[in-house]
């Protein structure tokens, strides 16, 4: 029986990075959880942040299915968006499980239209109703956050200093609690003036996180939302600044880069 030789392409968004399989004109088998975890395992696969299989859409430019490091299916990822908006290479309509985005190359990176943010407590979804902009719970330093649903869910917390909370493990004990059905993201976010904020990101099913698109549109929207920022801002994570505009037609455009790293290939039965 012949081997099966799948062709990639490794990208990163301020080093949130990716492993790209294009499906559009090719039929590729059905990836398990196991195959894509073992793919994105840094020490024995290629590495990623998140895997992301581009298949044809009669709606859209194309359409992007995200799986997490750890196998799972999510709705959307902001840096993947600018990857795959670089790599098209033209303006583009991307359909996801979060809702249909459109990307726009320009000279400062790649600009996403993100959609509408949601607030209402079962569009997060929480496990039960409660005010989303000042939510009554709290995790040990971490009090009274702010849920948003920007494709994927979020929960915000603006501190005084981001770098100072131990985001390794409360960052877990969040996304697994039980008042989030889906898991959640997690964000903790310094206001450094009313133009530009500090972040940094639990990414649910992927951990500690350089960069996280829709965490800085998600946290961008809360500090709007709490009038602690303007509708314009920047917002830097480890790996390097994100702009994000709140338009006055209620949709979010979040500008940055992205890179391509290399290509290769790999024999799928080497990863069951």
């Amino acid at each position: 029986m012949a081997l099966m030789r799948v062709k990639f392409t490794k990208m990163h968004g301020l080093g949130n990075d990716f492993i790209v399989l294009d499906a559009r004109d090719k039929t590729l088998p059905v990836l398990s959880k196991e195959t894509i975890r073992a793919l994105s395992d840094r020490t024995m696969g290629i590495g990623c942040d998140q895997f992301l299989i581009l298949e044809s859409h009669a709606e859209a430019t194309v359409r992007m299915r995200i799986f997490n490091a750890d196998g799972g299916e999510v709705e959307a990822c902001g840096n993947a968006a600018r990857a795959i908006g670089l790599l098209l290479g033209e303006p583009a309509t991307i359909a996801t499980a979060g809702g249909l985005i459109s990307t726009t190359p320009q000279d400062a990176g790649i600009a996403v239209d993100m959609g509408e943010p949601r607030f209402d407590w079962d569009a997060i979804p929480l496990a039960y109703p409660m005010d989303t902009a000042a939510m009554p719970v709290g995790w040990d330093m971490l009090e009274k956050p702010l849920a948003v649903n920007v494709g994927n869910p979020h929960v915000i917390f603006f501190v005084d200093d981001c770098d100072a909370v131990p985001l390794d493990s409360l960052g877990p004990q969040i996304e697994t609690d039980p008042l989030f059905p889906h898991r959640i993201n997690v964000n903790v976010a310094s206001v450094v003036d009313r133009q530009t904020l500090r972040l940094r990101v639990w990414e649910r099913g992927v951990g500690l996180t350089r960069a996280c698109g829709t965490g800085a549109c998600a946290t961008a929207i809360a500090a709007m939302r709490r009038g602690l920022v303007e509708r314009d801002v920047t917002v830097h994570l480890p790996g390097g600044p994100l702009r994000i505009t709140w338009g006055e037609n209620n949709r979010i455009t979040m500008t940055g880069p992205a890179t391509e790293a290399f290509r290769g290939s790999f024999e799928l039965d080497d990863y069951p």
